[in-house]
């Protein structure tokens, strides 16, 4: 038997006397984290959104199996913020979709959560109708077509079965239920409702496709009514994505118990201080960033190397030869080296100690 099959469904409860030092702790952090954000400045601030929405929507759709070009998420994020980041990379309808969908659920906190409002969303994850190869009823309630809904994970023929959710006929009254809830003062505390809303929506599993991301969507939109701010320095995607195997294991297990719901919401404040946590690291790497460019500031760039430039500084894996920023850079390895000894002579890249065809290049040890 499922939770959505017991009789007092869905009538959750939790041991608020255990749940009482983790919420504490995490309100805290969270009271921290943003008024060290807010330290830094409007020009800084904007940096470290636009790093962690484009953390968020990426590891949103990896924790769901799909590999997004972060590029191109950074592109659409600041587009859409008005951020001027240098050249932008194109955007593909399907990555413009996620973005919007997820700027309108932390940008737009305030506004109510509708029907309406969640099929657009849907539609926006969807904009060709088709999940992978396979077309999807998008912007509407799953219709029970394909049979019962189940939260999968794992790779294809390998697939794990989580739990299935509720026939597709009771769906009309299920979601009815959930949205009132959502947009009723309940007297619980916000990042309470956040942990709530996310298990409830998941188990209701609405839609055909995407339900894991609009339930994380709908707690990133819960999470900003408790700071009361669109500004995003954190990103529970992101540490959901690190803990993903414990992520369906807890609601796995949570779906198959009763409805005291304790180590559900016990788990989603430990990895929400985690993820606060994570962000302070965010923070320093926003500084190194503003501390590279002020360096930087006298120097002639063209966009090639500030497009390299900028991704070293992202956390660029291995060393940079000609080899790579040449395709980083979409040019030829003479015109990558030519780019690269004017950095070298400024002093923003080293040359490595390994010569001939092992050459590489790193940032300076002053960024």
């Amino acid at each position: 038997m499922y939770i959505h099959e017991l009789q007092d469904w869905p009538r959750f409860h939790w041991n608020p006397g255990e749940l009482a030092g983790l919420l504490a702790s995490v309100r805290h952090r969270q009271g921290r984290l943003i008024g060290h954000m807010e330290a830094l400045g409007f020009s800084l601030q904007q940096k470290a959104v636009l790093q962690t929405l484009t953390g968020d929507v990426v590891k949103s759709s990896e924790i769901e199996g799909e590999t997004l070009d972060a590029e191109q998420v950074r592109s659409s994020i600041a587009r859409r913020l008005g951020l001027d980041i240098g050249a932008l990379k194109p955007a593909d309808r399907h990555v413009e979709g996620i973005v919007e969908m997820m700027l309108d659920a932390t940008r737009r906190f305030d506004q109510p959560l509708t029907a309406e409002r969640l099929f657009a969303w849907h539609a926006s994850l969807f904009p060709t109708g088709r999940s992978g190869m396979a077309r999807i009823r998008t912007g509407a309630w799953y219709d029970g077509s394909k049979g019962p809904m189940q939260v999968v994970s794992g790779p294809i023929g390998k697939e794990h079965v989580h739990f299935e959710a509720p026939k597709a006929e009771r769906l009309d009254s299920e979601m009815g239920a959930f949205l009132d809830w959502f947009e009723t003062a309940t007297g619980i505390d916000p990042v309470l409702k956040a942990a709530q809303a996310h298990f409830w929506f998941v188990t209701i599993h609405p839609f055909e496709d995407g339900n894991g991301r609009i339930a994380r969507a709908i707690a990133d939109m819960t999470l900003a009514r408790s700071e009361g701010s669109p500004q995003r320095f954190y990103s529970m995607s992101t540490q959901i994505r690190q803990e993903r195997r414990a992520y369906y294991d807890i609601l796995e297990r949570t779906q198959k118990g009763t409805l005291d719901i304790t180590p559900w919401m016990s788990w989603f404040l430990g990895c929400l201080g985690r993820a606060i946590d994570a962000a302070q690291g965010t923070l320093g790497s926003v500084l190194a960033k503003a501390r590279f460019w002020e360096r930087a500031r006298n120097v002639a760039l063209n966009d090639r190397q500030r497009l390299v430039l900028n991704r070293l500084l992202d956390g660029f894996e291995g060393k940079l030869t000609t080899s790579k920023y040449a395709k980083l850079a979409k040019c030829s390895q003479d015109t990558a080296l030519r780019d690269i000894l004017p950095l070298v002579e400024s002093g923003l890249l080293v040359r490595n100690p390994e010569g001939g065809r092992s050459t590489s290049y790193s940032l300076s040890p002053e960024s």
